[in-house]
């Protein structure tokens, strides 16, 4: 996590598999039921720790993507080459699995839905997972200030939330809509041609750049560098820009 300090439990707590959703060919969503969990604020994450016969234990962090809900959480996994965590939990885990998380982590990049200013979040790849929580979390707000979504990934094949998200841009809410880009392959029906994220693109989609305006990025190392520096030469502060990001 980013210049701030990692508040939540330190201790490690049962986790138990309670549902599962295939998002794309490689990514799924777990749902966990976490012993003793104590709430979480949207944009946290939890480390995961898995435990083989032999002892041998590895630990990965995951984004919370939704908003409080009791003793469970949802994490959104890719699997990545070579990812002995990922493969696992991508494609070895079922309803009654049973591992360990610490958390929630994190203080910097974070969403308080009391907090009462316009909101831009930008997402890349899996990177959408804890923008989800915040987008989720806002559809609670009774009196909402205006958060929008611009979320790239590759291809349809590639789209995280399908579903979703489908319906949010085919009926969008004003206070909170949301804008798929494609940079590989996009389909008829998307709101540009396939490219990397744009200047014009943020101009087009995203919030105006006011003083007040706060953007979360999330995504790979690479994407969330180059979101930063159109962010910036948008019109946005540096202070009211919040990155998280993964990879080398």
């Amino acid at each position: 996590m980013e210049g701030a300090a990692v508040l939540g439990r330190l201790s490690w707590q049962r986790a138990t598999v309670v549902g599962l959703r295939e998002e794309t060919a490689t990514a799924r969503t777990l749902t966990l039921e976490v012993d003793g969990w104590s709430g979480h604020r949207p944009g946290q994450h939890v480390d995961v720790r898995l435990t083989a016969p032999d002892g041998y234990t590895a630990v990965r962090p995951y984004s919370i993507a939704t908003p409080v809900n009791g003793s469970r959480i949802d994490v959104t996994v890719a699997l990545v080459e070579d990812g002995e965590v990922s493969s696992y939990l991508v494609s070895g885990t079922e309803v009654g699995t049973e591992m360990e998380v610490r958390g929630p982590l994190g203080g910097w990049f974070v969403w308080n839905r009391d907090d009462p200013v316009p909101v831009q979040l930008i997402g890349g790849g899996v990177g959408v997972a804890p923008l989800m929580a915040m987008l989720r979390e806002h559809g609670g707000v009774a009196e909402r200030h205006p958060m929008r979504l611009l979320y790239s990934t590759r291809s349809p094949e590639t789209l995280l939330y399908a579903t979703e998200l489908a319906s949010r841009t085919q009926n969008p809410v004003p206070a909170s809509a949301v804008t798929i880009m494609y940079t590989r392959n996009a389909p008829d029906t998307a709101a540009r041609p396939a490219g990397r994220l744009t200047g014009s693109d943020i101009a087009a989609y995203g919030l105006p750049p006011t003083p007040r305006t706060r953007c979360y990025v999330c995504g790979p190392t690479g994407f969330v560098e180059a979101a930063v520096e159109l962010l910036l030469k948008a019109g946005l502060a540096t202070d009211n820009i919040r990155t998280e990001r993964f990879g080398p």
